[in-house]
């Protein structure tokens, strides 16, 4: 088994439980696997700490407990690739997905988009909803609207872009975007997800990218969350959200019929798209 040591210095003992496990998250994600006794001097804290810890990351599908420490469980996301990497993946159910989420978008409100492919789907079946106005992190989004700028003039959607950091999928994220974001309130949020499962929620690939992700659902009086099928199942490093905050999520008829049940007992309204067979 590989060890941590070297990879952290000893972090302060007084963090809350959700700190300490996305430290270990963290750690896992980046070593593969780490052991109870270094997990206890790097944290500070008892050795039933650290595996009270890992009983709650077991849970939400991030590690696999192995004796005398955890493992990355199989199927935990590890690295995400870039936006470009990822826009051609399952198109077909990302166009029908977004499709179906676009009708949700009513004239003349204000919208925000995550960053994500799927999410950058919507923001371009929005471009002739009038009097609408975007606030997004995303970067592939405000250049898509900066684009429609031209095309549709005073008609194109309004741009609200947040600062921050860009990560590799192009989103921006950190203080900055959060600051920005919570000063804000819209009317709906579209928001992709990196991955879906039933015990860890919405997750995402890294703690920044979580956080903003916690802003953004913050400032929204009511949270989309478009998916496609092979979302379903992958954790990534940091949960956002429970399932049951979710007011609407969009996903494509690929999805199977189990996690649609667990999906529609959770979820506010689940919606179901056809995907083209051209």
């Amino acid at each position: 088994m590989l060890t941590v040591r070297g990879i952290l210095a000893v972090v302060d003992s007084g963090l809350l439980a959700h700190q300490r496990q996305e430290h270990i998250a963290e750690l896992v994600r980046r070593s593969g696997a780490v052991r109870v006794a270094e997990l206890v001097g790097h944290l500070g804290v008892s050795d039933m700490t650290v595996r009270r810890d890992l009983d709650a990351l077991e849970r939400s599908g991030v590690l696999k407990k192995v004796h005398g420490g955890a493992v990355l469980a199989a199927g935990a996301a590890m690295d995400e690739p870039g936006f470009e990497a990822k826009s051609g993946l399952e198109s077909a159910a990302k166009a029908a997905v977004a499709d179906a989420a676009a009708q949700l978008v009513d004239p003349g409100s204000v919208v925000a988009i995550s960053a994500g492919t799927t999410a950058y789907a919507v923001a371009a079946r929005l471009l002739e909803v009038p009097q609408l106005t975007v606030v997004t992190n995303s970067l592939p989004v405000a250049d898509l609207l900066r684009g429609a700028e031209e095309q549709y003039g005073a008609a194109a959607p309004s741009l609200l872009l947040t600062g921050g950091a860009p990560t590799r999928s192009a989103a921006l994220v950190g203080p900055l975007a959060d600051q920005s974001i919570k000063a804000l309130h819209v009317d709906l949020l579209v928001l992709g997800a990196h991955g879906v499962s039933e015990k860890a929620g919405l997750t995402a690939p890294n703690l920044a990218e979580s956080q903003t992700n916690r802003a953004l659902i913050g400032s929204a009086r009511r949270l989309v969350v478009v998916a496609d099928h092979t979302k379903w199942g992958v954790v990534g490093l940091s949960g956002f959200a429970s399932l049951g905050e979710v007011d609407v999520f969009v996903t494509d008829d690929g999805l199977g019929a189990q996690a649609r049940s667990v999906l529609s007992d959770a979820v506010g309204e689940l919606l179901v798209a056809e995907v083209s067979e051209a």
